[in-house]
């Protein structure tokens, strides 16, 4: 097992979903706030990277037990199961060890916040292992969007908030929301991406429900979408007036993205740039939730 397999079935390269949503719930936190325990963030950090990491290790596996990941159709090199004959067994294993330490480190954060944060937790686990795992995975159906953005937007932005804070508010609650979207987007555009390889593994997902036409537009309202709460956000005095400029700054930037995005089209030959356009896309909302607070933090300094 060489550290380039490892990556591949843990894909650590998309681990910026998590680190998103936390810097975010930390920012906000810092911003609306004050201090946050350091020891409490590592933690927090450290807990949120090894349920992703397991999460996605059981949806290697699973991927490969259901043959979604047909070598006919799936062309990634990072899918090491597949393309290099690596041991399914391994991804059962570092799955398994990887929400071991979430559980144990789960058990600290809630011994030093509050016990809540360990249910919260064991469900969040629950729901990253049904994802792809069970008789009926939740990524087989329309509803894999709702869920991945949901529990890495919403949800982990909460469980965050709540563990730096100690109290969650409806504010709290509605900051999260373009988080789960543009998550969603991502999951969007990888499927718009994977409609024939799902199709023939018995998948039903939202983007083939919609079809190859349609798919790719639900990728650009849901960011799109995401960005006008940010905007309206801002006019309503849950964000500084002053964050419009950030927001329209970040649509610029996404606008250009999904224009190329568009002209390369969604299918599985054009599924690595189509990825790295939306993980930018990503990266750009993140930086405009990052700029917002950190000018709310420098202004109350």
């Amino acid at each position: 097992m060489t550290f380039q397999q490892f990556s591949g079935i843990v894909e650590l390269r998309t681990k910026i979903v998590s680190l998103s949503t936390y810097s975010i719930a930390l920012g906000y936190a810092l911003a609306t706030r004050g201090n946050v325990s350091p020891l409490v963030a590592v933690l927090t950090l450290l807990a949120a990277l090894a349920v992703d990491m397991g999460t996605t290790g059981f949806n290697t596996y699973f991927d490969w037990y259901h043959n979604v990941d047909d070598p006919r159709f799936n062309r990634e090199d990072a899918k090491v199961l597949v393309h290099q004959g690596v041991s399914p067994g391994w991804a059962l294993l570092i799955s398994l060890a990887c929400f071991a330490v979430a559980a144990l480190l789960g058990l600290i954060i809630g011994f030093l916040t509050s016990p809540l944060v360990i249910l919260a937790g064991f469900v969040c686990m629950l729901v990253g292992f049904f994802y792809s795992g069970g008789p009926r995975p939740i990524s087989f159906t329309p509803l894999g969007e709702f869920f991945a953005g949901g529990f890495l937007g919403e949800v982990f932005f909460l469980i965050c908030y709540y563990i730096f804070t100690g109290t969650l508010t409806v504010e709290a609650f509605f900051m999260g929301i373009p988080q789960s979207l543009t998550i969603g987007a991502i999951l969007s555009a990888n499927n718009s991406c994977d409609i024939q390889g799902d199709r023939t593994a018995g998948r039903k997902t939202l983007a083939i429900l919609l079809g190859p036409q349609r798919a790719p537009w639900l990728v650009y309202g849901e960011v799109i979408g995401a960005l006008g709460l940010l905007a309206l956000y801002c006019i309503n005095g849950l964000l500084p007036l002053w964050g419009l400029f950030g927001v329209a700054a970040g649509a610029i930037a996404i606008i250009r993205e999904f224009v190329r995005m568009h002209r390369w089209g969604y299918r599985h030959e054009t599924k690595g740039p189509i990825m790295g356009g939306i993980s930018r896309v990503f990266l750009y909302q993140t930086a405009v939730y990052i700029f917002i607070f950190i000018v709310m933090i420098w202004q109350k300094s």
